[in-house]
């Protein structure tokens, strides 16, 4: 469907797209983005149990999620996603803070953890590298702005890095697991009762918010979606297949780490490895070869899941600019040649710069630093959805003759019930996420703040609140910048549209 409502900039904007994504491309994309192995070893922290609620969660959320929006990104295919679909269904205000909340998750994450993770497996496996010496910025630096340059270049040739991290990224799990069984066969597993998978109210309440942030995303690659061959076709199929991947890609692997690493050493920087650390034994003189390639090829997957989020997230972000609702047509724009957001691209990677700059000096340990990020891209993602699956919902009655290449076979009144039961998980986990202990004080379940996130609660919550509250900041700053092009007035290239604040306080359309 085309956005009758867009503005002029918008639609001269979107002449510069090339398509370019196939079938293939969309789903490596995707999965290259999605599937966040980097987590694994946190959300493992939680015991067996992970397993189980991992499996609930599977089939209670992700289903009905990737219904909806399976049915929604094929049906409504302009470049911009959930940006595009929030503004069909509540208007730009709201479209605004869903874009914003969604876009800056992928800084964060990228330059706050991902270069952490990947700094300290290098380390521990490769070459060492010193906690906070010349060469740990280096290499931080070094891979936020590889993620950045990878999303600069155009689609055409810029999707063969996700492509082929999400093909290493699925052999490396294979791999993984098929070592693991061989392992397991020689040296015998941990014991696991049946009842150690039974799940208690404090795993509940402390694992829903991981599991969420790694389920979501899978209509995330309409973002891009006018630059793909043929959305409508190939959408719903990416959806359907990228989830059944993903089950299977937080499954098996947890599965796998708690059969061989002792749980009180699963943590969340190095969990994964510590379980590949262990079966890589099997490989005798050769284990510290095969970590350090292992550790490589981890490293890449995790630049190439960088990269992948800065091209979808970066692309939503510049069609809210040009749509008036992000600083207007100073970020707007693409490259005329390139295709490609490369101002927005170049603030992504400021603000990953930053972000990194800022964990290193408020955190201590790498550990909790990782806890800590991690907790706030998961705030701002979740917080996103409490936007997105209301308007996903919505769409379904406001636009009733709209043709369906996929439609979900319920009622109108089904398909608000698949809306209600993911919403509700998003509203829980987005709770837990931002005011951890709080629930487990209300059902007077022990939780001791410091133990648990190795910082104290007030750092927590100042950290966690203070970087929302600079985002909603942004947020009404840069809505109020993009007043001139919402009027449609012309903004010449490289010029910040001037405030309108009056306009910002009464425009809801």
């Amino acid at each position: 469907m085309q956005d009758q409502h867009a503005s002029a900039l918008a639609q001269e904007q979107s002449k510069h797209l090339q398509k370019s994504l196939g079938r293939l491309d969309i789903l490596l994309l995707v999965v290259s983005a999605v599937i966040s192995i980097e987590v694994l070893g946190q959300v493992s922290g939680f015991g067996v149990e992970t397993f189980t609620w991992t499996l609930v969660m599977a089939i209670t959320f992700l289903i009905p999620y990737g219904l909806i929006f399976a049915e929604v990104g094929g049906t409504f295919t302009d470049e911009g996603g959930i940006y595009v679909w929030t503004k069909l269904a509540f208007g730009r205000v709201a479209a605004a803070v869903a874009a914003l909340l969604t876009w800056v998750t992928q800084p964060v994450w990228v330059g706050g953890a991902m270069s952490f993770v990947a700094v300290e497996t290098w380390s521990t496996y490769v070459s060492p590298v010193a906690a906070g010496s010349v060469s740990d910025y280096v290499f931080k630096l070094a891979f936020i702005w590889i993620t950045v340059g990878s999303a600069v270049i155009s689609l055409k040739r810029g999707k063969w890095l996700p492509g082929l991290g999400a093909i290493l990224k699925i052999a490396f799990l294979a791999f993984f697991l098929i070592v693991t069984s061989i392992y397991g066969f020689q040296h015998g597993f941990n014991r696991l009762s049946l009842s150690s998978f039974s799940p208690t109210m404090a795993g509940f309440l402390g694992v829903t918010p991981l599991l969420l942030f790694s389920f979501l995303g899978f209509e995330s690659g309409n973002s891009a979606a006018g630059e793909m061959k043929n959305p409508g076709r190939d959408v719903p199929i990416s959806v359907a297949r990228s989830a059944i991947i993903a089950a299977a890609s937080y499954l098996l692997p947890i599965l796998a780490i708690l059969l061989v690493v002792p749980l009180d050493k699963i943590t969340g920087i190095n969990g994964l490895f510590g379980a590949v650390s262990t079966v890589y034994t099997i490989f005798g003189s050769a284990q510290h070869t095969m970590l350090g390639v292992s550790a490589v090829v981890f490293c890449f997957v995790l630049v190439s899941q960088g990269g992948a989020w800065m091209i979808i997230s970066d692309r939503m972000q510049a069609m809210a600019a040009a749509d008036g609702s992000f600083f207007g047509g100073f970020f707007g724009r693409f490259h005329p040649k390139l295709g490609t957001p490369v101002r927005v691209n170049a603030l992504s990677g400021i603000v990953a710069t930053v972000f990194m700059l800022a964990a290193m000096q408020l955190t201590g340990s790498s550990a909790a630093l990782f806890q800590v990020v991690l907790t706030i891209a998961i705030s701002t993602y979740l917080l996103s959805y409490l936007l997105a699956i209301p308007a996903a919902v919505r769409l379904r009655t406001k636009f009733p003759t709209m043709p369906r290449p996929f439609k979900v076979p319920v009622s109108d009144l089904g398909f608000r019930i698949l809306g209600v039961i993911c919403f509700a998980w998003v509203l829980l986990g987005s709770w837990v996420a931002i005011f951890p202990g709080t629930m487990e004080a209300t059902l007077g379940i022990d939780y001791n703040f410091k133990n648990i996130w190795g910082v104290s609660q007030l750092t927590f919550e100042l950290f966690t609140v203070g970087t929302l509250l600079c985002i909603l900041a942004l947020g009404l700053i840069g809505y109020a910048f993009g007043g001139r092009v919402r009027r449609g007035e012309v903004i010449t290239d490289g010029e910040l549209p001037t405030v309108g604040l009056a306009e910002m306080t009464s425009e809801t359309n």
